[in-house]
């Protein structure tokens, strides 16, 4: 696709902006059938499901703040000249066709499409089965902001495929695929990266830690915990796994109290055998793969640890890589934690429900990356271009 200039980009979003409002109860029903078909026990994917006048206003709003930002192609990263008069700059580009596969969140469909439209990339779009309607008419809402601006409505597009046909289209797509960003579970990330053949940039597993420190503030560790836990049990940020360190002053009544205050808001706590000594009565880890589970829902699992360094080793071998949080007030301590901690965001007496795009300064995000190459963390509008050289001359030949 060609290099658009941001005023025609900028007018593509304002557009869609006043046709989301337009259309808003348009939207709402064709939510309503797809929350209809939905199987309301699973609660974290239902609420992620919903659209509502509150997520309309969301979706303008994610607009608006992609709108105001700075367009990310073409900003020079590096320049030199040379002693052979080559004058070289490293300037930002587009990726080319971001392929972004997701499930339930039909907000997904405005938010991971308008930071990538602006980053001037193709965009397709895979949503799951479960939010079709919301979708379809989402992508409507499209393709009239881009046809009211002269532009081809393959710019973003809205695939129907099943698992199959997805499946072949990874394999041998019918178009160049530039970049995928799978935005789901763990199998759906597992799926992408099986049969994909182009870069696939991971937005990871949750399946958070938080490590209470012998020198914690206890209060403070469970004003943070709750938060972390129950705020959002659907978000990709929210705690699963909580260790404590045996040598924290009355740990058996500790353990009780946070025992306690779990369930009074509806938590399931299991335990490992440590913890169990002190908490007979929960259930007990009877599978290590429960470490490694993320819960999107009201339940955690309570570790005992004997010191740091164990519960370093801990995360690092269970954990997504998104977020791990310390609380204690040993700076030197919390320092060690978060230069050992191999996750994408790390932090010391706070709630990882932070590791968003809004909440960090980025902005708009179209996914938490846990992967390592190009970007790690909120992939916003800065993270959806790649690079590419300049190089200016004058006749110059290479002679050696």
């Amino acid at each position: 696709m060609k290099l658009l200039n941001t005023e025609i980009k900028n007018n593509v979003l304002r557009s869609m902006m006043r046709i989301l409002d337009g259309k808003r109860k348009e939207i709402i029903t064709a939510n309503q059938k797809d929350l209809d078909l939905f199987d309301k026990t699973d609660r974290a994917m239902y609420d992620r499901l919903i659209v509502d006048d509150k997520k309309v206003d969301g979706m303008i709003a994610a607009i608006q703040e992609v709108l105001q930002q700075q367009d990310p192609v073409g900003k020079i990263k590096t320049e030199q000249s040379l002693e052979n008069g080559l004058k070289i700059e490293n300037k930002t580009a587009p990726f080319g066709t971001i392929m972004i596969i997701y499930e339930s969140r039909p907000d997904v469909t405005i938010e991971a499409a308008v930071l990538a439209f602006k980053a001037n990339n193709k965009i397709l779009l895979k949503g799951g089965k479960e939010a079709v309607h919301s979708n379809i008419i989402l992508e409507k809402c499209w393709h009239l902001a881009l046809e009211e601006n002269g532009l081809d409505t393959q710019w973003i597009q809205l695939l129907h495929m099943n698992r199959e046909e997805t499946q072949e289209f990874l394999r041998n797509p019918t178009e160049k695929l530039d970049l995928i960003v799978p935005r789901g579970g763990e199998r759906l990330i597992a799926f992408v990266k099986e049969h994909a053949k182009c870069a696939v940039l991971v937005s990871g597993r949750g399946n958070n830690f938080l490590f209470v420190d012998k020198d914690a503030d206890w209060a403070q560790s469970l004003e943070v915990i709750l938060n972390a836990k129950t705020q959002k049990i659907s978000a990709c940020n929210a705690l699963d796994k909580i260790l404590v360190d045996v040598n924290i002053d009355n740990y058996s009544d500790k353990v009780k109290e946070l025992n306690t205050i779990l369930k009074d808001q509806g938590v399931s706590v299991v335990v490992d055998s440590k913890v169990a000594e002190v908490l007979s009565e929960n259930n007990v880890v009877e599978d290590e793969s429960i470490w490694y589970e993320e819960f999107l829902a009201m339940k955690c699992v309570v570790g005992a640890v004997d010191d740091l360094e164990s519960a370093v080793q801990k995360i690092n071998n269970y954990s997504g890589g998104h977020s791990a949080t310390i609380m204690t007030k040993n700076k030197e301590r919390a320092m060690e934690f978060m230069d050992q901690v191999d996750s994408a965001a790390v932090y010391l007496n706070a709630s990882t429900r932070f590791t968003d795009g809004g909440q960090m300064g980025v902005g708009a995000e179209l996914a938490i990356s846990t992967d390592k190459l190009h970007h790690r963390g909120p992939l916003g509008l800065e993270q959806l271009v790649t690079n590419k050289y300049y190089v200016y001359g004058d006749g110059q030949v290479r002679k050696s």
